[in-house]
């Protein structure tokens, strides 16, 4: 307000309650037009003002205000003139300080957060900080918070947020979005402008009672954990009670008391299929015992991507065992899984192999031997209750056998990269699933996406990019580790992303290519059956199975305090487990008979014949709140017609082309005497840049024959010449030597498992290797193991998520080494911007011959660091290494000179690795010797990493 400079006018949002909807709607027209007199007359800055608030006047909802006079100032021309500002008691939390950037606010002054610190402090409800503190702290969390938002919509400026509006509305009628939040989607109508009055209003009399009782207090709250008078839950003390007596004493009609619980929610509204019903009017019922029988259903059901690090190994071995007793697949989430339990069986012939291994960006522990003991494969693109964001797992929680899992360091907090680290485009996906497939032919390869709008055309792009199965993910899933700022304000119901897939898909004739699942929040038989006369054909359950094993929605899973065991790494607290994989398959069972009464009541035999019949539901006619009269379904239950081939569900195998590669036409047969019999093989081939995957079939059957040790080194030794195509000796398992004479596309050694890469141009080229582009972008991306070593610049991303490979390479571009946790690089010359970030493990070494490389290195979690006597022997020894297989002349150089180059090298050293380095030494110094030094590195370093 006292600015030089600006001409600055402050508007208010309030209007006299007595005149209600009315006067609300009056209010903002003057807003309007008021706004734009002023702007006529010069001003520069609106301030937007909820002041004054008093039993007479109530305030416009600010998100309704700024929206609504955003577009009205685009409408009108003069948007370009003024900046917004709005002063209110309403936003406090992140998502309220991003939507309103997202509809056109400059500045925000939420001055009733601001006393309430004030409040708090003077009440003494905070110590031991001053408001001045206070405030900051609150500010400094939210543009964090709206920070992360913009990343997870990889928006990297608040110039390009602003003014973005992406979001969608859920419960706004069309009137109020084409009025005040135009081009905003909004599927399923709701309330108009009226309804909007009516329930502001409703909160003014609250606020303002005819009767003050004697001790007036604030709603107990809720949203986030169940609080007894708060918020509805659907799980609750008395469903999770039910839900558990049922599933551990094998009463089916315990179950039906779940279930209607669940299910009954025509006074209290939780779900949008809470809001539909089976269509009364062409129902023909058929017999139970003609129905296909619960065995059959239960394969169609799966449990969620749950991450061994996010919840106890005894709890995500009882969910794999369970769900290979019943023939579903459980789903080892992107923690890796421990090999021994590829193989492990019990007597009674128990398995606790995951049929469904997940390959995120993390690439935690993805090997050869990891995707070789699958029968699905899972690519996350994205999770329905954190879209946009990398999973995390703090630093407290990775134990010694996690770490050793997922091939990180025990003690250092994990993040997954985003999906675009390596995958940018459709193209790239479509690239991942070939690969996938190369890698295990026997597997189906399954993209998980997240419900939102336009996922119907993302579903459609993954169909003609050969994936066998589509998940649509919704919002209400994972676990309580999720933010704050993801549990009610991210994506959205899985009811609207999989009606628009799977019509989306019908209506391209796509249908029949590809299976649909869908996960989120599934819990009885009838949200199995709606799901299915929607268009899914699987379903994933998380935390319903979870519960049976002992949850009891706490929510500190990320805390590693889970009181039942099953959210935890602590042995103390795994201790008090008390789950037995029988309470899930009760589960599974319980709810596949509710599914075949259900079929039998609507008249379908088969399962398949229920798949996209979304002409047998209908909106719900008594429903008792007022706001649920307004909705629209028509979008949810549209059934489109099929084309002449056309199918409502899967009816035919994706064609991955493989027999056309050059695995299939000539390595395999050249190999066989090494994968049948482990004798050596050497050949020299062409290759051009249309032979894609080169040699992951090869090692894909190596691993199935010999396990995860692979071969002997330099068992199968193959050159070839030319140009590789994408994912040149991806995932090759040890014994696999590839030399490339020629350059390589991206993708090269992509989750290297063990075996070796050479690169390097022909003897007889004309131009400088260690000046030239050699290898595209994200080469080992993933990797696990081995060794590569390339005579020439790789592209971008080089090394991202390594884990364990030793690599020399003579330049890399941006984003080097990036999100690495083990093995070893050096670099024979520049790297681009950003090298090491998020870099938590392994060590690699620069040469830094102009000083320059300080600018391009990211220092958040790492240090640059001189060179001892053992890093120079381990360099040294690296790059002659690499002189002597790739003939490199910048090797040679080096050599020649060593006590020269010696000292331009740099070492760049992970703080929290060398901490936890720091401590192995320290307690084998004391004596401790394996895995006691390892936990007690564990210890230190978690203590460390929690203080921070």
């Amino acid at each position: 307000l006292n600015q030089p400079g600006f001409k600055t006018t402050t508007l208010t949002l309030l209007f006299k309650a007595a005149d209600g909807a009315e006067g609300m709607e009056k209010a903002l027209e003057s807003l309007f037009s008021t706004a734009i007199r002023f702007i006529e007359s010069g001003t520069t800055v609106l301030i937007l003002s909820d002041r004054g608030v008093n039993e007479e006047y109530a305030a416009i909802p600010a998100l309704l205000a700024v929206a609504g006079l955003h577009h009205h100032l685009i409408r009108t021309a003069t948007r370009t003139r003024v900046s917004l500002i709005l002063e209110s008691g309403e936003p406090r939390e992140v998502h309220h300080f991003a939507v309103l950037l997202g509809y056109g606010i400059t500045a925000i002054n939420p001055y009733l957060a601001f006393e309430s610190i004030n409040d708090m402090i003077g009440q003494g409800m905070l110590t031991g900080i001053d408001y001045k503190k206070g405030v900051k702290n609150f500010v400094k969390a939210s543009i964090k918070g709206i920070v992360k938002t913009m990343a997870k919509m990889g928006i990297s400026t608040v110039q390009s947020y602003r003014g973005a509006q992406i979001c969608e509305a859920l419960g706004l009628h069309q009137s109020v979005i084409d009025k005040y939040f135009t081009w905003t989607p909004s599927r399923i109508g709701g309330i108009d402008l009226s309804g909007i009055a009516a329930e502001l209003l409703a909160r003014h009399r609250k606020a303002y009672p005819q009767r003050v009782s004697a001790e007036p207090t604030l709603d107990p709250g809720g949203q986030y954990q169940w609080r007894q008078e708060g918020e509805e839950h659907l799980f609750n003390p008395l469903t999770v009670q039910s839900l558990q007596k049922a599933t551990r004493t094998g009463d089916y009609e315990e179950f039906k008391v779940f279930s209607k619980l669940i299910d009954d929610q025509n006074e209290r509204l939780y779900t949008l299929r809470g809001l539909l019903d089976f269509n009364a009017e062409i129902r023909v019922p058929v017999p139970l015992d003609e129905v296909e029988p619960v065995e059959e259903i239960m394969k169609r059901f799966k449990t969620g991507a749950m991450s061994y690090g996010s919840i106890s190994q005894e709890a995500h071995e009882a969910l794999a065992i369970a769900m290979n007793r019943i023939g579903g697949r459980s789903n080892t989430g992107e923690g890796g899984e421990d090999p021994e339990r590829f193989t492990w069986t019990n007597e009674q012939g128990d398995s606790k192999n995951s049929a469904i291994k997940q390959v995120a960006s993390g690439r935690f522990g993805v090997t050869s031997d990891y995707l070789t003991n699958a029968a699905e494969l899972q690519i996350k693109m994205a999770q329905g209750a954190k879209p946009g964001e990398g999973g995390e797992l703090p630093g407290h929680k990775v134990y010694p056998w996690i770490a050793r899992t997922r091939h990180t360091t025990p003690g250092v907090g994990l993040v997954s990269p985003p999906p675009h680290h390596d995958i940018y485009s459709i193209e790239d996906l479509a690239e991942l699933i070939h690969d996938l497939k190369n890698a295990n032919r026997r597997a189906r390869i399954s993209v998980k996406l997240v419900s939102e709008v336009g996922v119907g055309t993302i579903a459609a792009g993954v169909a003609k990019a050969h994936a066998d199965v589509v998940l649509i993910s919704g919002y209400d899933g994972g676990t309580g580790a999720s933010p704050l700022s993801s549990i009610k304000h991210a994506g959205l119901p899985w009811e609207l992303g999989l009606a628009e897939t799977h019509q989306t898909l019908v209506l391209n004739n796509l249908r029949s290519r590809i299976i649909v699942e869908v996960d989120g929040q599934l819990k009885t038989g009838r949200d199995v059956a709606i799901a299915a006369l929607l268009g899914a054909e699987e379903f994933g359950f998380a935390t319903a199975p979870l519960v049976t094993l002992g949850c009891i929605m706490m929510r500190v899973c990320h805390s590693n305090t889970c009181p039942t065991g099953v959210a935890t790494q602590d042995p103390v607290l795994r201790a008090k487990f008390a789950g037995k994989p029988e309470y899930v398959v009760n589960f599974m069972r319980f709810v596949a008979r509710e599914v075949r009464e259900i079929m039998a009541e609507l008249g379908f035999r088969t399962f398949n014949d229920m798949v996209g019949r979304a002409n047998r539901l209908e909106p719900k006619r008594a429903v008792a709140h007022w706001k649920a009269r307004g909705l629209d379904f028509s979008n949810i239950l549209y059934q489109p017609a099929m084309g002449l081939n056309g199918s409502r569900y899967c009816t035919e195998t994706q064609n991955h082309g493989l027999e056309k590669s050059l695995d299939m036409t000539r390595l395999l047969e050249i190999c066989r005497p090494a994968i049948e019999k482990g004798e050596p093989v050497t050949a020299e081939l062409p290759i051009t840049n249309v032979d894609r995957v080169v040699g992951t079939i090869v090692g894909n059957e190596i691993t199935r024959a010999h396990g995860a040790d692979g071969l002997p080194d330099d068992t199968v030794s193959l050159r070839f010449f030319g140009s590789a195509g994408q994912s040149f000796a991806a995932f090759i398992p040890k014994g696999m030597t590839m030399e490339l004479v020629g350059d390589a596309n991206d993708y090269l050694g992509k989750g290297l498992s063990g075996g070796t890469i050479i690169l390097h141009p022909p003897v007889m080229s004309k131009f400088k290797a260690e000046e030239n582009i050699i290898a595209g972008n994200v080469a080992l991306y993933g990797a696990t193991s081995g060794n590569a070593y390339i005579n020439g610049i790789a592209g971008e991303r080089f090394c991202v998520r390594n884990s364990g490979v030793n690599a020399v390479v003579e330049g890399v571009g941006d984003h080097g080494c990036e999100y690495m946790t083990g093995g070893t690089v050096v670099v024979l010359g520049a790297t681009g911007r950003n090298f090491a970030a998020s870099m938590s493990g392994g060590i690699a070494y620069v040469l830094d011959e102009l000083e320059e490389f300080s600018d391009s290195c990211n220092t958040e979690m790492v240090a640059m660091e001189h060179l001892d006597e053992n890093d120079l022997e381990t360099l040294k020894a690296m790059i002659e290494k690499h002189a002597l297989l790739t003939g490199s002349a910048r090797a040679t150089i080096i050599l020649l000179n060593w006590r020269t180059y010696a000292h331009k090298f740099v070492k760049v050293m992970p703080m929290d690795y060398k901490r936890v380095l720091q401590a192995l030494k320290r307690a084998k110094a004391a004596g401790l010797s394996g895995d006691e030094a390892l936990a007690a590195a564990f210890a230190e370093n978690a203590e460390a990493e929690h203080t921070h």
